[in-house]
């Protein structure tokens, strides 16, 4: 499985404070973690799998380093990929997942 250790490790710190609400899982030929059991954020290689709501989709793919999650050939709903830039914009990513995830729970 390919994905970039230290990447994963931040996101590790940045969801801390969600305690045990926050599992790991592998997936995608990565890592992905899920709040309450719901998808959010993962790695895939050296990119962000970022669940988005619906309502955000046609904002977040405007972005010059987002693009649809396509490894299937055809775009999967409400999943982004991510070429992360710098690691300031890691917190925002991370809660635009949480917040997908916690939009599943209702």
């Amino acid at each position: 499985m390919a994905y970039n250790e230290a990447l994963a490790e931040n996101i590790r710190e940045h969801l801390v404070n969600y305690g045990d609400h926050i599992i790991e899982k592998k997936m995608f030929g990565g890592i992905c973690f899920l709040y309450k059991g719901k998808m959010s954020i993962g790695i895939v290689k050296n990119e962000l799998a970022v669940r988005v709501v619906s309502h955000k989709m046609e904002g977040e793919l405007e972005k010059h380093n987002v693009r649809p999650m396509d490894f299937t050939k055809k775009p999967m709903k409400e999943f982004i990929y991510v070429e992360l830039e710098n690691e300031r914009n890691l917190p925002y990513w991370i809660e635009l997942g949480i917040e997908h995830a916690k939009s599943k729970l209702k």
